[in-house]
């Protein structure tokens, strides 16, 4: 073992001990000459963005199974994408999912282009993607720095400056480890090695390939980094959700607008989301506001809604949503809130079924 970091200890390492993970090619296939499809790496790639892998597998082997291609999914009903992509959070990712798949086949012959340049020029990818699938689809020496990179980076080289105010020292760092050959095995190495051995809490140095190049190892640092300035509380918001369901089982749910939170998704119609929200009731009816109330936090805030449910005759005139027949209602096509409201209201709608 080298006294500095060298690429090729990491790559010796990932060889024997690379997750196996739905989108990937093996080393050893990538050896064999099987190359990564960019649609694969790119759909991983972004449902990965703020989400764990073990949440993201599932969806995943979902969306290939029912859309194999970048075509197949440019050409799916943007209601479906969205209904599958429910309970993945951070909405907005699907809804450029779909612009930047039709964006690839209307201008790009359904291949994506393989240098972060024509990358960036996508919807919805941004810098880290960029590198990220030109890396591992092309193989290109791109620097790809994610949350795990950045803490293998802080302790190799004992960075003490806190994020994100260390994110280009980090990078720096990166860059200087990045090789020219097996480029995209190397940026799928220093994740696996964070993700799985130099990990947030009791990384496990004794078995790291860098372990004698480790800077924060020899100085006892390792477990406090990297540092990180200290967040502000999150604000709590409150609302109201209210819940419909006609004699025959329909229920009044509305697609929210395209921008915004959860854009794009089914939810009940409600009030505003603030300190004091003003009650908006769809239609007149006798709400019966429920004890409980469905909680949920956003990136920059908590959300607290109060549960209004009525139960209304076949020719109720909502002034906001449309009613869902019965056999048309699937809670899978619910964002996670609004899973929470309904899960909430079931026992009172049942009870006057």
């Amino acid at each position: 073992m080298r006294d500095t970091a060298d690429s090729q200890d990491l790559l010796h390492w990932y060889d024997a001990n690379a997750r196996d993970l739905p989108w990937r090619v093996s080393p050893r296939a990538r050896a064999g000459g099987v190359a990564p499809d960019p649609y694969r790496i790119w759909l991983s790639e972004v449902m990965l963005q703020q989400t764990t892998v073990a949440a993201v597998r599932t969806y995943f082997e979902r969306f290939t199974a029912l859309w194999p291609t970048v075509a197949d999914l440019a050409a799916a009903e943007d209601a479906h994408v969205m209904g599958e992509w429910a309970g993945l959070g951070y909405y907005a990712r699907a809804r450029n999912l779909l612009k930047c798949a039709r964006a690839v086949v209307t201008n790009h012959g359904g291949v994506f282009p393989d240098t972060p340049e024509g990358l960036l020029g996508l919807p919805g990818i941004g810098p880290y993607t960029a590198a990220a699938i030109s890396a591992i689809a092309y193989d290109r020496p791109e620097v790809v720095v994610d949350g795990n990179v950045e803490r293998v980076m802080a302790r190799l080289h004992d960075i003490h400056t806190p994020l994100p105010t260390a994110k280009p020292e980090l990078t720096r760092a990166a860059a200087r480890l990045t090789p020219e050959a097996r480029a995209g095995d190397y940026a799928q190495a220093v994740m696996d090695l964070g993700a799985t051995i130099c990990t947030p809490k009791s990384p496990a140095c004794g078995i790291c390939p860098w372990v004698n190049a480790c800077a924060a190892r020899a100085a006892g640092t390792q477990a406090e980094l990297p540092k990180k300035l200290v967040k502000k509380a999150k604000p709590t918001r409150l609302g109201i959700a209210y819940v419909a369901r006609r004699h025959d089982g329909a229920l009044l749910l509305e697609r929210r607008p395209d921008k915004g939170l959860l854009g794009g998704m089914l939810g009940w119609p409600g009030s505003d989301w603030n300190d004091a929200p003003t009650p908006a009731p769809p239609l007149e009816a006798a709400w019966q506001m429920l004890d409980e109330e469905a909680r949920h936090t956003f990136t920059h805030f908590h959300l607290r809604l109060r549960i209004a449910v009525a139960h209304v005759k076949a020719d109720a005139a909502p002034v906001s949503g449309d009613f869902m027949p019965k056999h048309a209602f699937r809670r899978s096509d619910l964002p996670t809130v609004m899973r929470k409201v309904f899960d909430l209201a079931q026992g009172t709608l049942t009870d006057r079924a």
